[in-house]
């Protein structure tokens, strides 16, 4: 493997029984880089990423993290990955302080713990108990213990959940700083906007299978950036329209009709994207059931 490679997965597949979660799916992540898993639930994120965290094994195919097999990774190999889990587990009996200093005493070289105190968003509530803070102060608290090891790489799964607006920008923040580190970070989020933000590439996952992949401007391909002009007519009906020339057509629809009411050119986003590969996925779908 590449030593420009944190996360290499080919052909990867995980059968329970009948039942196949994941689908033969590839992609890697490079060194610095921050890569979106993004799918619906029970798509097969989950699974994917415990395997890669090595907590569960694969039927097939080949895992490589920061150059390791994951079945046969060591303590040493998992002191050098963070792990943010969708919810902790903790009692919460401690205090904020306590709880990250105990975890950073797990790791050879873990970052300060006022420096990442701060980044979390928890100064002046670092010596309050953990069942004493908000749930999204709590999430915080997660974040905290995902980074304090100073990983090479790190895993987040649904990060933000519960943080009110201001506290996901300033996550945000935290999280492009420790790419600027040179962090390796596999995010999952239901939160498009965070992975637009946050993630040089992505891919998306449906019914265990890799359904797209690429940059996150590029994925989807060209056909699906395409703006879309979007008016009203007299009647009150909406219209939509795509085309790669949208001031081209809006010129002509106010010769011809005048002052429309709303308006406007939409240029897909990410979620937009998203949301039609997955809907594309379940036609598909769909319509092999009822080939089948």
């Amino acid at each position: 493997m590449s030593a420009r490679v944190a996360v290499e997965v080919e052909d990867l597949t995980r059968h329970y029984g009948s039942f196949v979660a994941v689908d033969g799916i590839s992609f890697d992540i490079a060194e610095g880089e921050t890569f979106a898993l993004l799918g619906p639930n029970g798509a097969g994120k989950s699974t994917t990423i415990e395997i890669l965290e090595g907590y569960r094994d694969r039927t097939s195919g080949r895992v490589a993290v920061l150059g390791v097999d994951p079945e046969h990774g060591h303590l040493d190999w998992k002191a050098r990955l963070g792990i943010v889990l969708q919810s902790s587990g903790e009692s919460g009996l401690v205090t904020v302080r306590e709880q990250l200093s105990h975890f950073a005493g797990y790791y050879p070289n873990p970052r300060d713990v006022d420096e990442v105190i701060a980044a979390i968003g928890l100064q002046g509530r670092e010596k309050v108990q953990i069942r004493r803070l908000s749930g999204g102060q709590r999430r915080r608290v997660d974040v905290g213990l995902g980074i304090i090891g100073n990983p090479a790489l790190l895993f987040l799964d649904e990060p933000t959940t519960g943080f009110d607006p201001e506290a996901r920008r300033q996550f945000w923040e935290l999280i492009r700083s420790l790419k600027a580190e040179g962090t390796s970070i596999l995010l999952t989020t239901h939160y498009l906007d965070e992975a637009a933000q946050l993630a040089d590439r992505a891919g998306v996952i449906a019914g265990g299978r890799i359904v797209a992949l690429g940059g996150i401007d590029e994925i989807g391909g060209a056909a699906a950036r395409v703006p879309i002009v979007r008016w009203k007519d007299a009647a009150g009906t909406v219209h939509e329209e795509r085309t790669d020339a949208p001031g081209v057509r809006v010129a002509a629809l106010i010769a011809e009709y005048g002052e429309l009411d709303a308006l406007e050119v939409v240029r897909p986003s990410l979620e937009d994207v998203y949301l039609d590969l997955i809907a594309e996925h379940e036609r598909e779908e769909s319509t092999a059931e009822l080939r089948a």
